[in-house]
């Protein structure tokens, strides 16, 4: 009975349809009576039964087909939160949608932290087929007890992507950060206990990982770049070995140095099962953003992951930060953070790189120079002098008081240079194509309305702000000339009396000085 009455909540929209049914009906009904209760019956009056029989009818059906199509749009909507909010809600271009993902590009996004899950939330707009590699590394840190004893490699990196691919991605984090409060699992979270059961269930842990997508109902997949647990290591340019991700930047500081180089420990660090595979199957392979040293470039050290990467015939895209970070890459450029990736893992890994335009608020770059970062410099020359062609979009946006890429340029980026290589091998008629240029046109001309909206809304608070402190200028200046009016008047008769005094002193000095003058010939 429950389930019966949602059908009459708003959102569903099925009361218009049930209406034009049961109306249909009673007009059906009220023709086919008069034709049983008339002993006789004119021309006319036949004429009018059937009037009313025949739009009763018709209105049964319309509203008979449309309740269906309606049932079937819930159906569609309700496999996909991502079709819920469309613009386009109807059942012709919700099929579109979910083929358009269905088919979509595959695309391996490869990284870490917050950069690697920027990109993943963009990108499922468009495709169900994104692989995320995430780094699996303890950076050193010591273990709980609680975690020694579950046998667990690090995973906060795994459950950030997984949250970022989520359909519902504020409930899905809270049900895997929920810490556990029993004292044998402390410092445990459900993701680790849930993790740990999987990994149970099927063996070992990048199976585990694979078979969560199906349970936790993500877009894409996300995979463990290798099964080995590592340690990032850092060697200085003065000589100093660093072997903890958390003492780089404060040993950086002290030393007053630079990062030579990263590598990993163990070196022969192997990839977990499937990455090399997605890697060679992908469409378009995404590096960064994210920490240069940390993130970014240690998935490119195991072992075949850099050769799998050069000899794909993906697109590879490198998605450059906006800002420098401290300890890692003070007074870094675009072009340094290119030649890092390049150094550590070989040429030819890198065909385009997606870059801020560098219009950054101002007050926002101070907050950042007082805690030793900066604006990336962006010499493209220098970029380009690298064998790199250079894509400039406004990337940056605020986030509370962070400076952040904005996801759906990001990702909007991709799935155009996406498209344009499609175009370069001539496949502007293949249907994954067209479907997805039309996506694109799509999100594209939402994103321009979106912004067009934000800017109406900001005009009218603006014009109202600049009307109210007119007003109150104005009614400053009345109540003050009002309460002061004698006194202002007696003030510019004193003002102009002074005046009159001084200029007929200035009068008589001069009639003096020519009657002496006079006296003295």
């Amino acid at each position: 009975m429950k389930g019966f009455f949602k059908w009459f909540k708003n959102e569903a929209r099925m009361k218009r349809w049930m209406l034009v049914i049961i109306l249909g009906m009673v007009l059906a009904s009220t023709g086919i009576s008069k034709i049983l209760v008339a002993k006789v019956i004119s021309f006319q009056g036949v004429a009018k039964v059937a009037a009313l029989f025949v739009i009763g009818f018709t209105l049964v059906i319309i509203g008979l087909v449309y309740a269906q199509k309606r049932v079937l749009e819930i159906l569609i909507e309700n496999t996909d939160s991502r079709m819920k909010n469309s613009d386009e809600r109807n059942l012709k271009s919700l099929i579109f949608n979910k083929k358009v993902y269905h088919e979509g590009p595959k695309i391996v996004v490869i990284g870490g932290g917050s950069g690697l899950n920027t990109v993943l939330r963009g990108l499922k707009r468009y495709t169900n087929n994104v692989t995320a590699i995430a780094t699996v590394s303890a950076y050193g840190k010591e273990q709980t007890e609680s975690r020694k004893k579950l046998e667990l490699l690090p995973i906060d990196d795994i459950k950030d992507s997984m949250i970022s691919l989520a359909n519902d991605e504020e409930e899905m984090a809270k049900i895997l950060n929920t810490e556990l409060n029993a004292r044998s699992l402390k410092g445990l979270t459900f993701g680790d206990i849930f993790f740990a059961s999987m990994k149970e269930q099927y063996g070992n842990f990048s199976e585990a990982v694979e078979k969560s997508k199906n349970v936790l109902n993500i877009v894409g997949r996300v995979l463990p770049v290798t099964l080995d647990e590592m340690k990032i290591c850092a060697e200085l340019n003065d000589g100093t070995i660093v072997e903890e991700k958390d003492k780089i930047a404060e040993t950086v500081f002290e030393k007053v140095a630079k990062i030579e180089r990263i590598y990993i420990n163990p070196s022969n660090c192997v990839p977990a099962p499937g990455v090399l595979d997605a890697i060679k199957e992908a469409d378009a392979i995404i590096i960064g953003p994210g920490s240069l040293y940390t993130n970014v470039i240690p998935n490119l050290l195991i072992k075949g992951v850099s050769k799998a990467i050069r000899e794909s015939n993906a697109i590879k895209i490198y998605v450059s930060n906006i800002m420098t970070e401290p300890g890692q890459t003070d007074n870094y450029s675009l072009s340094d953070h290119i030649k890092a990736i390049i150094d550590h893992s070989g040429g030819n890994i890198i065909d385009y790189c997606i870059y801020d335009s560098g219009e950054v608020i101002p007050e926002f770059i101070r907050e950042y120079n007082k805690k030793g970062a900066d604006i990336l410099e962006q010499d493209t020359a220098k970029a380009k002098e690298l064998g790199i062609k250079l894509l400039q979009k406004d990337l940056s946006q605020i986030v509370g008081d962070v400076v952040r890429h904005n996801t759906e340029v990001v990702a909007e980026s991709v799935i155009e240079l996406v498209c344009d290589d499609m175009r370069f091998k001539n496949e502007q008629n293949d249907p994954k194509y067209i479907m997805l240029n039309t996506k694109l046109r799509e999100e594209k001309d939402k994103i321009r309305r979106e912004k067009k909206a934000k800017k109406l809304a900001k005009k009218p608070e603006k014009a109202k702000a600049k009307k109210e402190q007119k007003q109150h200028a104005k009614r400053m200046s009345s109540k003050f000339s009002t309460k002061y009016k004698d006194r202002i008047k007696s003030i510019r008769e004193s003002d102009s009396k002074r005046e009159e005094r001084q200029k007929k002193l200035k009068q008589t000095k001069k009639e003096t000085t020519k009657a002496n003058k006079k006296i003295k010939k």
